[in-house]
């Protein structure tokens, strides 16, 4: 494909660019540029400002709500976002589960989801991870009983981000146990009020409520919740991965925190110098660039790929695009030195103006270094990206 931008595309570039400057709350900008923690309430302020511009979800067909835009015109919006420090909007609604129901889907789930995704007025999170099944999903325990036109569903999952906030959750279950593991699995959508789910927090290293365990005690599901076929709910997972794994590559998001890293890496100085210009460091930082921009190009190829769902090279994309977030922390640590040690709670949580150290750039990357570690694990461990890639690329 043609990477140059056409004056059509440097034209829209200008007006999403001028969109988030009038529209783009500066108390959201402030949090997301200076790696302080969103609430709620941020990702839905921000959701719905752009539900009413009609631009949440991009990448969906104009039918359903989509913008009609071209692959190039929504990667120049993700980098416009990314560049003016918008908070994410949560991948589980718009960029997970609505893709399956758009696929798999009856009308009656696509008229009622759909919608309710735009809009904000559900909070979607996810049902795979088990304890004993995560990077080896197939092996979930969680059952799904048929009982006249419920389904009763029991057991756990774990690592659900962001389900203290969710009245919606997407499920793997397993409806059968006399076949091979993968054939047994359905897609169920579940209200997250429905008598019999306890949701339990997981408080990780930087002391934030991210994750939980969810609890499911013979809860009752309407059978018109099961998406797709009965048992055919591996194939839809797939699907559903393919396109969780093409998002975490973030590429806009890295070229963002790449700026702060010269940025921040400039204002240390190293033996009487920028540390940005210390040979060793200054290596790192360009080296770690080059990788980005290859990365930028490889997802660009696989958006080009105009009505395919992303195949095993997605793979790739999450395996490299979650190395790169990595490397940045890391560097990012290093810059910081000493300075990103005092944690300071009340300062992430955006209730003081300033640090209590006194430096409020490095003040924040302990918690942001310990919190992007997961991202090598999320949407399948990049063991076995390395393994897909393996089989279903190179074919050994």
């Amino acid at each position: 494909m043609d990477f140059t931008d056409s004056a059509e595309d440097l034209a829209f570039r200008d007006s999403a660019r001028a969109f988030l400057e009038q529209n783009l709350p500066a108390d959201l900008q402030h949090k997301v540029r200076k790696h302080l923690r969103l609430t709620r309430d941020d990702y839905v302020r921000w959701h719905r400002i752009l539900a009413t511009q009609g631009w949440v979800a991009p990448g969906w067909p104009v039918q359903f709500g989509g913008t009609g835009w071209s692959v190039a015109q929504r990667h120049l919006w993700e980098e416009a976002c990314a560049r003016a420090g918008t908070p994410p909007i949560l991948p589980f609604g718009v960029n997970m589960v609505a893709p399956v129901i758009m696929a798999f889907g009856n009308a009656a789930q696509k008229a009622h989801f759909l919608p309710r995704i735009l809009s904000c007025e559900d909070w979607w999170c996810q049902g795979y991870s088990e304890p004993g099944a995560g990077s080896d999903l197939a092996s979930l325990k969680t059952s799904a009983r048929r009982d006249g036109e419920h389904y009763i569903v029991t057991g756990q999952k774990t690592w659900t981000t962001l389900a203290q906030h969710a009245n919606m959750i997407f499920c793997l279950v397993r409806t059968d146990t006399g076949v091979r593991k993968q054939e047994g699995i359905s897609f169920l959508l579940i209200d997250m009020h429905t008598p019999g789910i306890t949701v339990r927090p997981i408080i990780t290293l930087d002391e934030d409520h991210e994750v939980n365990e969810v609890f499911f005690d013979q809860v009752r599901v309407p059978i018109e919740n099961l998406v797709g076929e009965e048992n055919k709910g591996w194939t839809y997972a797939k699907y559903l991965l393919g396109h969780e794994r093409t998002g975490i590559a973030a590429v806009g998001r890295s070229k963002r925190e790449l700026r702060f890293l010269k940025r921040f890496a400039a204002a240390q100085t190293h033996n009487g110098q920028s540390l940005l210009r210390d040979p060793l460091f200054g290596a790192k930082v360009a080296g770690l660039e080059i990788e980005l921009m290859a990365l930028e190009m490889t997802v660009l190829r696989v958006l080009a790929q105009a009505g395919k769902a992303p195949g095993p090279e997605a793979s790739v994309l999450k395996v490299r695009g979650t190395e790169i977030q990595q490397t940045l922390s890391e560097l990012m640590m290093e810059a910081a030195g000493p300075m990103a040690l005092p944690f300071d709670a009340a300062y992430l949580e955006g209730e003081n103006a300033h640090s209590i150290a006194g430096d409020d750039d490095a003040a924040p990357l302990a918690a942001h270094y310990f919190n992007v570690r997961k991202t090598s694990i999320y949407g399948g461990s990049n063991e076995i990206q390395r393994n897909i890639i393996t089989q279903m690329i190179l074919g050994l």
